[in-house]
């Protein structure tokens, strides 16, 4: 009798309809990362900026000392489900506009320097972007502009930077790569202004979001 109730309830399941989330969702869902950004995640000072890049970085304004700076900042990180687009917001505060160079996403584990994979500065220069302290944009593939050649001067040791997988460092040319990425905590966000300009002002290494 107990076997043939099990058949009777393994056929009952067997005949009920398959269930699929609607395709739809892949757009209008996401997964969130964020950091918070400051100079202290900088793995040094401007001063120790290696003498073949000193020239061709070109520094204009005096550097100060990543423990006085009042930088901070905020970034978020929303990827589509179907790994289609990412979404970008980002406030900072303590940095005059004016001063803003560079602004990238950087692969690379904490306290490391690696190369850049997304910079904000494609299209538009920086400062204007973040003129009022606040940005948001939408990022596709094309953004994905994975730099595999480092700086002239500039010799990483494996596995440093991108290399978050041996092999990884020339694969990473989609959104979904750059997902993989940032649940692998291997991104962080860099600004870069005129006093700052090898190590940046002030750094944020991108995690889960949380609630």
């Amino acid at each position: 009798m107990r076997t043939s109730t099990v058949l009777a309830f393994i056929l009952a399941l067997s005949t009920l309809p398959a269930y699929a989330k609607d395709p739809a969702l892949g757009t209008k869902t996401f997964t969130v990362f964020e950091a918070y950004l400051s100079p202290a995640q900088e793995p040094g000072e401007e001063s120790e900026t290696p003498k073949a890049l000193e020239k061709s970085l070109g520094a204009t304004a005096p550097s100060v000392p990543r423990e006085s700076r009042k930088s901070r900042g905020y970034g978020q990180i929303r990827f589509t489900k179907d790994l289609s687009k990412a979404y970008v917001d980002v406030e900072i505060q303590g940095v005059n506009p004016a001063d803003i160079l560079m602004f990238h996403i950087h692969c690379g584990p904490p306290g490391v320097l690696g190369p850049i994979i997304v910079d904000f500065g494609q299209s538009e220069n920086p400062a204007k972007k973040l003129a009022e302290g606040r940005f948001s944009v939408e990022l596709t593939n094309k953004n994905v502009v994975f730099v595999k050649d480092m700086p002239k001067g500039l010799k990483p040791r494996l596995p440093e930077g991108c290399p978050a997988d041996q092999g990884f460092l020339s694969q990473s040319k989609t959104i979904a790569g750059l997902e993989y990425l940032a649940r692998k905590g291997v991104l962080y966000f860099n600004l870069h202004t005129k006093a700052h300009t090898y190590y940046g002002e002030m750094r944020g290494q991108i995690y889960p979001a949380q609630e």
